[in-house]
């Protein structure tokens, strides 16, 4: 017989991907439609270009593969306290992170291997390397569904302190608080090689050092060669551009 603990994980987890209807005790009695958030979802870590989702399992199926899983999503409840999503998308999120990760997690090398798909012609590598450290705020080289949908409510719906402190956590690649040339170097260094060749126009050799001096001229106010948290925020603050950009995904969810 299963413990209690064991039936309540499984709940929670059926309820969060939806192949559990809290209410009625059933399946689902038929599949959402496909919507933005699903699309979205493809350019993510841990979603592949065409897989698809079955949102009706039955009870059997379902305790097959969380017999499997490794590592179990806490309810519905707590995170939707920790984000800004909605429990329904929050369910449609899970099925999709639980289908191309079924262990619960995904470590480096995987996420690797998934964002190089988006950028065939370059090295996507050292930018995912960066990213993937941004998204394992547990600092145990993996992220786990918490960790994917807390960083994604910052970055598509935080506010813009919110977004612009994740932007800063990306860049301070020792978490020391402030920013150096060197860290700033390695980011663009990685985009540029990320982009390859498919830059429009085409960059030089010398472009992620110009882009780095820019940085510094205009975020560096104390000219003391990093730059502090309280900078970054007040520049880019102040910079029309960088405040478009922090809204660009405001509607995507």
């Amino acid at each position: 017989m299963k413990s209690r603990s064991h039936d309540q994980s499984l709940s929670d987890s059926r309820e969060l991907d939806r192949s559990y209807d809290p209410l009625t005790g059933h399946p689902p009695s038929k599949p959402n439609r496909k919507t933005i958030k699903q699309r979205l979802l493809k350019l993510l870590p841990c979603f592949r270009s065409g897989s698809s989702s079955t949102v009706a399992q039955s009870n059997e199926a379902d305790e097959d593969e969380l017999s499997t899983v490794r590592y179990r999503p806490e309810g519905l409840d707590p995170l939707v306290q920790k984000t800004s999503f909605s429990k329904r998308e929050l369910q449609v999120l899970y099925r999709g992170f639980k289908n191309e990760c079924p262990s619960g997690v995904v470590n480096e090398e995987t996420f690797k291997s998934i964002y190089s798909q988006f950028f065939p012609h370059g090295d996507s590598s050292m930018y995912a390397h960066f990213l993937f450290e941004a998204f394992d705020t547990r600092n145990n080289g993996s992220v786990t569904f918490e960790d994917f949908v807390v960083s994604l409510s910052i970055i598509l719906r935080g506010s813009i302190t919110d977004k612009l402190n994740w932007a800063f956590n990306l860049y301070d690649l020792n978490k020391d608080g402030c920013i150096t040339r060197e860290e700033m170097m390695g980011i663009m260094q990685s985009i540029y090689d990320m982009m390859g060749k498919c830059t429009s126009p085409c960059m030089g050799d010398n472009a992620p050092k110009e882009h780095v001096d820019n940085f510094f001229q205009k975020m560096d106010k104390n000219n003391d060669g990093v730059v502090t948290m309280e900078e970054f925020l007040e520049t880019c603050q102040k910079d029309e551009n960088i405040m478009q950009s922090m809204h660009m995904f405001d509607s995507v969810i």
